[in-house]
């Protein structure tokens, strides 16, 4: 027996791999789907790629790669009898298979015993051969026909070493995360020995900008000098302009805290000389140089006697939200399967949960699951479709929430009737692949901290839009125009622009409360508490009504730095903003977080009476009205520092260029020439930036032909389009940028001509397209070939626009759904704790007319939705009908 074996293996030996250091073995989950080692059909494990796979998908693999031997594992879980001394595991070997795989199932591991077992499978033909019966294929060593070209004992060897490896390899995610949390943070080597200079820097609670341009996200501190600069582009499109690194080559001020990461437990610090984020033990003292005073945020946290800090409302606010002391019916079946909580990954479940109960995303990833899986890469857990159609599966297809069968419930009963509950509410899915994959390189979301679901949800829409090019894009339901008013006060002209949003922040004015009084009455009650050291009176939390949000939402505001063109000089401006036009599905943001003047982090205490049915149609966009008169369309011209128009023959001749970068990418074998090219064309901005201009140009002639600069004599592009004559900045904008403007609709050639009329900047560049509608030629329609028109996109935009369009061309812009601004309430997010770095997420979805309340793997008939304390709302628009 052990002979015929022997033979089955002997054509396959070739593509049996031993893991290799690196290497991940997927043996706790499918590639495409969630089933385990514990479902019923077990687990195979490609013996050469050392993907996971499910009984319903390894012939899927096999067909496509032409990979025959996988390891099938199963695990039995049985519950041990009443009494038993402990259950015996039956073989050393098959005890290991699971070692380091994550049980999909909460119960106490002392009531229950696990029988594993492994074999190795053969396909096509499903030939088996147990574990065990690979020690006794030496026998076939003597065979001088099959084994005339391998030593003795090579294969007995091969064959055991890499099952051994494979039983005994930590699962891929299990390997992953403590190395990301543990390993790759250190301390830094400037932590304790930092140079801080005296020159009187006082960083302000809010208000931050760049020093170099007019970013106010992505914000960093350097903590030598205290000068404030924006950060590179992250690979989804976050980010600012590089300025925080270009500060650094400038003075080597090693180490920048990022602004909107400090809370009283610490703070993101970056090393630009290490070039990697780091820990500094000394955080507080490097902050409170600069009047960020970490450590009276630390002592108010122990004491207690901060208002914020008191228990008392956060412990209501989780028992209101979670629906704590009501008997909650347990719901199964499709659409109502819950998400496991990996460790502070409930931001994530609920924005999940939404998007997938949303038609739009269930066609896109759902409808499309076979064409999916059948196009997927050899590797489909780096596929960003794949993961998102096997999550979508797994939340609608109701084949991981079943209801536990009579007998089982009965059985319960009569053994421990306090166990019935959680003993069978759902096990709920496990996201690891998707969340791996989509916060790859992302310094918040990769880590195990508890993260912010409001801009987990913006990260998701941007990740849509960029694995969206040519096909269907579910996120185009979201999307929607805002038309910007700015007035110049002196001047009394105006412009209009238009920005493309995806989600409408309403502010949350506290001095609308309905219930000041009691406010004011309490306030006063704390203070006094707090002058006689006696505990702080029981909190009121603060009644907003929801018109009151969106009238502070119309007000005019004041802008910051505004440059009129009228005047050709700074100047003050009022904004004001209306829809342009209404999306599909409105994605409303409370503004509940603040910082207070202390820099202590604070979430505002309050309720809104958020509306069932909402009707925007109001605040619908109307243009230039009659009697208006515009402002000139001119830019404010950009200034060159002295030292770059004096050397600016000198860095022609020799440009400054990132070797290891250039090296880094030359390592993934792409041609050195091209890497040079493309570090330079990304200015700088790191080898992630610059992999993705690879990708972009790597089918153009010239790509691996050596870089080609213009020379002073070159006549280079007309100035013509650049206002007060300035010359323009580098040629070539980062191809991050563009592709950007690219996924929301823009032609390809307007995006780079806007963005070298902005230098780079992207909100510029976005007002800059609308302010200056596309001539006719040739490579723009070219560009437009590629994009779907859409009969309802871009309703109501450029209207104050003096070009007439053709009845037979759209105007160029990003797609958009327009209609109706009537909605109705589906959905919301609560969020419970005193900051969105810490604490718990829950949703409520509204589905088959019940509200139904998702808290992780739990899913719930809700019996009272707390609406009025939701964080992020969504609604749908009704038909006009």
């Amino acid at each position: 027996m052990a002979a015929d074996l022997g033979e089955l293996l002997v054509p396959f030996m070739p593509t049996i791999r031993v893991p290799r250091t690196g290497d991940r073995v997927f043996k706790s989950e499918c590639a495409f789907s969630f089933d385990s080692p514990e479902s019923e059909g077990g687990l195979y494990v490609c013996m050469n790629t050392f993907l996971g796979f499910g009984r319903e998908h390894v012939e899927r693999h096999y067909r496509k790669t032409g990979q025959s031997v996988y390891m099938h594992l199963k695990r039995h879980v049985k519950e041990k009898a009443t009494g038993a001394a402990g259950g015996a595991i039956p073989r050393r070997r098959n005890g290991k298979v699971f070692l380091d795989l994550e049980l999909n199932r909460d119960f106490n591991g002392e009531d229950y015993e696990y029988e594993d077992e492994a074999k190795l499978v053969i396909f096509p033909d499903h030939f088996e051969i147990p574990l065990p019966n690979i020690e006794e294929l030496p026998a076939l060593v003597s065979d001088p026909v099959l084994f005339m070209c391998m030593p003795v004992g090579e294969m007995h060897s091969v064959v055991t070493i890499a099952c051994d490896a494979v039983l005994n390899a930590s699962s891929a995610y299990k390997k992953q995360e403590p190395e990301s949390w543990d390993e790759e943070i250190q301390v830094s080597r400037h932590a304790r020995s930092l140079r801080q200079l005296d020159n009187g820097v006082r960083i302000p609670p809010s208000g931050w900008k760049c020093q170099k341009c007019e970013m106010r996200e992505n914000l960093w501190l350097n903590l030598t000098d205290g000068a404030v600069f924006c950060g590179k582009w992250f690979f989804d499109g976050s980010g600012g302009n590089g300025h925080a690194l270009e500060h650094y080559r400038e003075t080597n001020y090693p180490l920048a805290v990022k602004l909107d990461t400090i809370t009283p437990d610490g703070a993101d610090v970056y090393s630009f000389e290490e070039e990697e984020a780091v820990l500094d033990p000394h955080i507080s003292e490097h902050l409170s140089h600069f009047g960020i005073d970490m450590l009276q945020m630390q002592k108010r946290t122990e004491n207690g006697h901060h208002t914020d800090n008191n228990p008392r409302p956060r412990v209501s606010e989780w028992e209101v939200i979670q629906e704590s002391g009501m008997k909650l019916k347990a719901v199964y079946g499709s659409g109502y399967t819950g998400i496991k909580n990996l460790g502070n990954s409930c931001y994530l479940s609920t924005v999940m949960q939404v998007l997938f109960s949303i038609p739009d995303f269930q066609r896109m990833y759902v409808g499309n699951l076979q064409r999916i899986f059948d196009y997927s890469p050899l590797d489909p857990t780096q596929d960003f479709a794949t993961q998102m159609a096997k999550l979508g599966h797994g939340l609608l297809s109701g084949q991981y929430s079943k209801p536990p069968m009579k007998s089982e419930l009965i059985e319960q009963v009569m053994k421990e009737e306090h166990k019935v509950l959680n003993g069978h509410l759902q096990k709920g899915i496990s996201p690891r692949m998707l969340k791996a994959l989509v916060s790859r390189g992302h310094p918040e979301f990769s880590s195990n901290r508890q993260q912010d679901s409001h801009e987990f949800l913006l990260h998701m829409i941007n990740q849509v839009e960029r694995n969206s090019a040519g096909s269907e894009n579910p996120s185009d339901a979201f999307r929607f125009l805002v038309e910007e008013r700015i007035q110049c006060c002196q001047s009394r002209r105006v412009r209009y622009t238009q920005r493309v949003d995806y989600c409408i922040q309403l502010p949350a004015p506290i001095e609308a409360a309905t219930n000041r009084e009691e406010l004011l009455a309490y306030d006063a009650k704390r203070k006094e508490a707090e002058d006689n050291m006696r505990a702080p009176p029981e909190p009121v939390r603060a009644r907003i009504p929801f018109t009151a949000c969106l009238q502070a939402f119309t007000e005019p505001e004041n802008v910051p730095d505004f440059w009129s063109s009228a005047l050709q000089a700074k100047s003050a401006g009022v904004k004001t903003s209306k829809f342009a036009s209404f999306p599909e599905y409105l994605i409303l943001q409370i503004k509940k977080f603040t910082f207070g003047v202390d820099w202590v982090p604070k979430k505002l205490d309050l309720a809104i009476d958020v509306p069932d049915f909402l009707d925007l149609s109001r605040l619908r966009a109307a243009g230039l009205q009659a009697g208006e008169e515009e402002l000139p369309d001119l830019m404010p011209p950009i200034v060159l520092p002295e030292d770059t128009r004096d050397n600016s023959m000198s860095s022609s001749d020799s440009p400054e260029i990132d070797e290891a970068a250039v090296m880094q990418l030359a390592e993934m074998g792409f041609p050195l020439e091209a890497c040079r090219k493309a570090v330079y064309y990304t200015g700088n901005m790191g080898p992630e930036m610059a992999f993705n201009w690879i990708i972009a140009h790597m089918e153009e002639p010239d790509f691996a032909e050596p870089l080609a600069l213009p020379t002073m004599m070159d006549p280079g592009p007309s100035t013509s389009d650049s206002p007060m004559g300035a010359t323009p900045l580098d040629n070539s904008p980062p191809e991050e940028s563009v592709s950007i403007l690219t996924s929301m609709g823009f032609p390809r050639n307007h995006g780079i001509r806007a963005l070298k009329a902005t230098n780079n900047n992207l909100e510029r560049a976005l007002d800059w397209i609308f302010s200056h509608p596309e001539e006719e030629d040739s490579d723009a329609l070219s560009d437009m070939a590629d994009t779907e028109p859409n009969d309802n996109a871009f309703s109501n935009a450029n209207s104050h626009s003096d070009s007439t369009l053709s009845p037979d061309r759209d105007a160029p812009g990003p797609r958009v759904k327009d209609g109706p601004g009537r909605y109705e309430l589906f959905a919301f997010i609560s969020h419970m704790g005193a900051s969105t770095m810490s604490g718990h997420y829950v949703c409520h979805i509204k589905k088959e007319g019940r509200w139904v309340i998702y808290n992780d793997h739990k899913v719930c008939l809700s019996e009272r939705p707390p609406k009025d304390l939701g964080y992020i709302y969504f609604y749908h628009r009704l038909s006009s009908s």
